[in-house]
């Protein structure tokens, strides 16, 4: 039989009361620390929300440090050539809120932050956005409202940065996966020459 939650006294019902560690950690600006882990990090994951609802989680990257810090309350992602979709950037159009999650890779907890998101064309600050002779043609500015580190628990149970546990080749490659479940007019050649060694040279162009 399966049993569905509706109500938040049903959920704190079953989960529990949150210790006052967790409950309390919340805070609205960024401590020295926060600063050294974004100069430390080269990955987010930014989950934003339409008018409607739907949502959707963007993976972003670039060299550590790539989050710039405007001031204690403010930072700003870029841009980088992808696929055009812009689903999260269109998200943010119709609803501003965003959520954050960036990672350090091999540290098992993260940091969290959950603010109200613009974006923007130019500014002067874009300067030192530039990476590769990429200048970005769009940031994302986050006022943070949020901001906590999360506990280790779920990369300690999923063994994430264990590479012993890492099986890439587990499903096809990338060219072929995307052959069968899309239906593109590239013949499977042409996509593995595609994503092939020379992809990673073209990822600012």
């Amino acid at each position: 039989m399966t049993v569905e939650i509706t109500s938040h006294e049903e959920l704190r019902e079953l989960l529990g009361v949150p210790h006052a560690r967790a409950a309390n950690k919340e805070r609205t600006r960024l401590h020295e620390r926060d600063r050294e882990w974004l100069g430390a990090s080269p990955f987010c994951l930014m989950a934003t929300a339409g008018a409607d609802g739907s949502c959707d989680v963007s993976p972003k990257g670039d060299p550590a440090g790539f989050a710039l810090v405007l001031d204690d309350a403010t930072i700003a992602l870029p841009e980088r050539p992808g696929n055009k979709r812009a689903d999260g950037y269109r998200n943010i159009l119709d609803n501003p809120h965003v959520g954050l999650l960036f990672l350090i890779p091999g540290r098992t907890d993260t940091l969290r932050i959950n603010g109200r998101a613009r974006l923007v064309s130019n500014a002067p600050w874009f300067d030192d956005m530039v990476v590769k002779g990429h200048r970005p043609v769009l940031a994302v500015v986050v006022e943070i409202e949020q901001i906590f580190y999360h506990c280790a628990k779920a990369f300690l149970r999923s063994a994430l940065w264990r590479p012993e546990t890492w099986q890439p080749d587990v499903l096809p490659s990338r060219a072929r996966l995307i052959k069968e479940v899309e239906a593109l007019p590239e013949s499977l050649e042409d996509l593995e020459r595609y994503y092939g060694p020379e992809y990673a040279t073209k990822i600012y162009a």
